[in-house]
């Protein structure tokens, strides 16, 4: 079963918090790769700490939505913030996967941020 039937069977999630959920996943995914591409290059330190950050944060985010938890919104916030550091971060970086990272974090960090703000 993939992610998108998963999240789609939690019926009391709303078409904004599956789609946050979804974006948070992916962006766990982009930045596990991009974190992993940098370890060990000494001028990519910042960056795959940044993308270590966006992993812990959107995959507890993901899972605070899920269980509706009181703290999400706290969550959403830190989530998004990390999200758009780790993505300007990225973006001065030429690698696949940087860009890969600069490209896909700001729509998570929007849907985040729009989470925030419910």
């Amino acid at each position: 079963m993939s992610l998108a039937e998963t999240v789609s069977k939690i019926d009391t999630l709303s078409e904004e918090e599956r789609e946050c959920i979804e974006l948070c996943n992916e962006a766990v995914e982009i930045c596990e790769w991009c974190a992993d591409a940098c370890l060990g290059d000494e001028e990519m330190e910042e960056c795959a700490r940044l993308c270590r950050d966006v992993t812990d944060l959107a995959s507890l985010h993901a899972r605070f939505i899920a269980r509706n938890s009181r703290y999400s919104e706290q969550i959403a916030e830190a989530c998004a913030d990390a999200c758009e550091a780790c993505a300007e971060e990225c973006s001065n970086h030429d690698a696949d996967h940087c860009q890969a990272c600069a490209e896909i974090l700001p729509e998570c960090a929007e849907s985040c941020r729009s989470m925030a703000s419910a």
